[in-house]
């Protein structure tokens, strides 16, 4: 099998993209796409996105997480196929960018060269979940507040958090967060499917921005600080559900490349 690839990421969140209009990458075929998430035998990367055709937008994603299986809506990998979309020339427009995607719809714009603003689903509210909080932004996210963020064992708490049986059976993201200053909030995130610490997420970006609001934090826009850059979140609240929810930050070609296997 030959396969033409391009590598994107998102503040470090990053992707193997392929262009599969026709429907001709074997989507079933689990061990494949684990094996080109790999960073030591593949490409590498958090997860795989297929650019298809769409019937009524101006495209679809399937989303596969590092593990190769179908995952839930990522919103750095939804920025990064966007931009993905334009450079290989399968959409000519920068504005008024509408997708489907697991969760559906999605509508984009893209705001500069290697920045895209990305609308997400509405969220009706957040949960009380431990010493944490719980809210779907498309995925389901645990969001818990640390005092020390820089040297805290991510990977064991948040596998733990992951697996916790108030989140069974199917799990989810994980992200511990501290205040830097007012709308400023610094992120590290375990997420699903990687089954690891990512540099970046951008579900979990929002769902932090949310949390945060729903505590009585309100501003117009919350500035969130990844590992792997920074990315912005923006939203309405009428007082049951939080809507107009987009995700802003960069989405940036890496390389392109083929391979046979």
């Amino acid at each position: 099998m030959h396969i033409s690839f391009s590598k994107y990421q998102g503040a470090g969140n990053d992707f193997v993209l392929i262009k599969d209009i026709e429907s001709r990458f074997p989507e079933n075929n689990h061990v494949l796409i684990k094996e080109l998430c790999d960073r030591r035998f593949g490409i590498g990367g958090d997860g795989l996105i297929l650019l298809r055709e769409s019937k009524d937008k101006d495209f679809a994603m399937l989303y596969f997480n590092a593990d190769g299986y179908e995952g839930t809506m990522c919103g750095n990998g939804g920025r990064c196929l966007v931009a993905f979309a334009r450079d290989c020339g399968y959409i000519t427009k920068d504005r008024d960018i509408c997708f489907d995607a697991i969760d559906g719809r999605h509508s984009a714009a893209i705001i500069q060269p290697g920045r895209i603003s990305l609308k997400m689903k509405d969220v009706d509210g957040v949960r009380k979940m431990g010493v944490g909080y719980s809210v779907d932004t498309g995925s389901t996210h645990h969001v818990e507040y640390v005092d020390k963020l820089v040297d805290m064992d991510v990977y064991g708490r948040g596998r733990a958090l992951r697996e916790h049986k108030m989140y069974a059976p199917a799990g989810c993201n994980v992200n511990f967060i501290k205040v830097e200053n007012k709308n400023t909030i610094a992120i590290r995130t375990y997420e699903r499917g990687v089954e690891n610490e990512t540099f970046a997420c951008g579900t979990g970006s929002v769902a932090a921005a949310i949390v945060h609001h729903s505590l009585g934090h309100h501003y117009d826009q919350y500035v969130i600080l990844a590992r792997g850059g920074k990315l912005s979140v923006r939203f309405k609240y009428d007082g049951e559900k939080y809507h107009n929810i987009w995700l802003d930050g960069p989405a940036t070609y890496v390389y392109k490349g083929d391979l046979k296997r």
